[in-house]
């Protein structure tokens, strides 16, 4: 570490407090600001950029279980979004960068955009007691500006996110059309030439994620995307030839106008979900969610399809699930299960051409193994024209 920073780790002391009032001391590496938030933690061992901006982290405080973070630093070609959404970041050991893409560093990346994070603490310890105790209400404080007690009754008296319709907050707020010829797409390291667009699809954003709709532009799609809150009969007078439900943040049976925007749909155009969008096509379905205990947040996690039994190492990100036995078997099938928890990680509708799955087929850095997933896609909207 260097000189600097060893001078930052004696003067910037903070602390995250727990609901329960666990505190875990360290030092400042990011904005002087506090936060209130969810704990949660990541298992990749890179990534932490692509983590930050990824908007279903929306209202979250990520502690990342490996040790180091900073090293390669950031840039603007690994954005998955066009800001930090994560409400602040734990870590156990802060280096400066040494990578030649790196632009800037993950500290200046953090205070630049007023997210706090906190260094020097045991996230081995922090990461099992959320495995056994679930994920926690915390607040996260580096102004030195409130007590521990102080801090502790903070974090137990915010909202949480279950109830909490949080896409709102992360859509866009205009429609607009995808334009991959930009540098953000160096991130995926692709130079072929892409191919022609021959199916327009609309894609809800309800916190999207850029590499997903690289995806679908790499399989011949044209993007339009639209705010989370656009009504179904506004999509349907776009006549797409299929839609996209994106992943997003916090509690899918709070997002209730995307629900019966989905109802809407259904059967009148082919539908794709990834994550919170694979939760909103159960929900319209009638299946029903629940809040998982810790959640699935990292790049290991294995998922078996149904149909060929196949496994897939998928990346995912959620704290949300279907419930199985909420399932009308006569109208929605089990396509993938979760081989860790046995959670249900896949779905297609029996009687409309719709499918979804709780993972990310696009994940970068990650597992590229369930990228047919678009191609799939593709081939539902194509069987349907």
């Amino acid at each position: 570490m260097s000189e600097w920073n060893w001078k930052e780790k004696r003067e910037k002391k903070a602390f995250l407090a727990l609901e329960d009032g666990t505190i875990y001391r360290g030092y400042s590496v990011g904005a002087a600001t506090d936060q209130v938030g969810e704990v949660v933690f990541n298992t990749g061992m890179t990534g932490y950029q692509e983590i930050l901006t990824d908007p279903s982290y929306s209202g979250q405080f990520v502690c990342m279980t490996y040790t180091e973070m900073g090293n390669y630093g950031v840039n603007v070609a690994d954005m998955e979004s066009r800001q930090i959404f994560a409400n602040g970041f734990l870590l156990h050991e802060y280096t400066d960068p040494s990578n030649w893409r790196s632009e800037t560093s993950l500290a200046d990346f953090l205070k630049e955009a007023d997210k706090p994070a906190l260094a020097g603490i045991d996230t081995r310890a922090l990461t099992t007691k959320l495995r056994d105790e679930g994920n926690m209400k915390a607040y996260l404080c580096v102004t030195g500006e409130l007590s521990e007690e102080e801090a502790v009754a903070k974090a137990k008296a915010w909202e949480g996110l279950e109830g909490q319709d949080y896409a709102s907050r992360v859509s866009c707020d205009e429609t607009f059309v995808w334009d991959e010829s930009n540098e953000k797409t160096i991130s995926w390291g692709i130079t072929d030439e892409l191919p022609e667009t021959d199916i327009n699809i609309v894609a809800y954003d309800f916190g999207v994620k850029w590499n997903i709709l690289r995806g679908l532009r790499r399989n011949g799609m044209k993007i339009t995307v639209v705010p989370a809150k656009t009504p179904a009969s506004e999509v349907l007078a776009m006549n797409p030839d299929g839609v996209f439900l994106s992943n997003g943040p916090a509690d899918p049976a709070a997002v209730t106008y995307a629900i019966e925007n989905v109802k809407e749909l259904l059967g009148k155009v082919p539908m794709f979900g990834i994550c919170l969008g694979h939760q909103l096509l159960g929900l319209a379905s009638g299946c029903k969610t629940y809040k998982m205990k810790f959640g699935h947040h990292g790049c290991n996690h294995p998922v078996k399809d149904l149909s060929t039994g196949k496994v897939e190492i998928t990346s995912q990100n959620h704290n949300f699930a279907i419930d199985a036995d909420s399932i009308n078997p006569e109208e929605v099938e089990v396509t993938h299960l979760h081989l860790n928890d046995d959670t249900v990680a896949g779905i297609q509708h029996k009687k409309y051409p719709a499918f979804s799955v709780q993972y990310h087929p696009e994940a970068c850095p990650g597992p590229h193994d369930p990228y047919y997933l678009f191609a799939r896609f593709r081939e539902l909207i194509l069987a349907n024209k």
